[in-house]
């Protein structure tokens, strides 16, 4: 029901984003890719296009879009097919949650979400990883295992009251548009 409204209450905007997207990348305007789900099954997430298809660089439009996350919005087709839902961890590509071992698996037992605690820590990845040296080796070797100790927790302690905090604080997040990396 939640998901249903939200989108009823977004669909001028889903609408105004996607034409945009579309015109800015010389495409549909929509991103597909497969990501990691619930007790590791593959799904087509949705997103709106950010990316030219003709340059494949990120545009001023694209970059605005991602820097409010309107890029996630489609997601929430995600939440009512049942492949996501509004808070969990972030579904990840092939390669990174699929293979977590031990205890760290038990993430899988959980349906990924828009938002979620390791979400909110690291709001602005994109603006963390052009900081760092080695990009791709930073979020191997420090991000993601961050955000796998943060999803563990999160599944241990989730609840009804929590995840409407997580709601909460992901709104005011976009809001502020303000970044913080540091240990709650």
């Amino acid at each position: 029901m939640f998901t249903t409204l939200s989108l009823l209450i977004l669909l001028p905007v889903l609408i105004i984003v996607w034409i945009l997207c579309s015109l800015d990348t010389n495409s549909n305007g929509i991103f597909m890719q497969e990501r990691i789900g619930k007790y590791g099954r593959t799904f087509m997430i949705y997103k709106f296009r950010t990316i030219s298809i003709s340059s494949n660089n990120i545009s001023e439009l694209g970059y605005k879009v991602r820097q409010f996350k309107l890029d996630e919005l489609p997601q929430l087709i995600n939440v009512l097919k049942g492949d996501m839902s509004i808070v969990g961890p972030r579904p990840d590509i092939p390669g990174f949650a699929d293979l977590l071992e031990g205890e760290n698996r038990l993430i899988l037992d959980l349906k990924p979400g828009i938002t979620g605690p390791a979400s909110l820590k690291y709001f602005d990845e994109e603006k963390l990883l052009k900081s760092v040296e080695d990009p791709e080796k930073f979020s191997k070797k420090v991000i993601f295992p961050d955000k796998v100790k943060i999803n563990l927790d999160y599944y241990y302690k989730r609840s009804f009251l929590g995840d409407l905090k997580i709601i909460l604080q992901t709104f005011l997040r976009y809001i502020s548009k303000k970044t913080n990396y540091e240990e709650k």
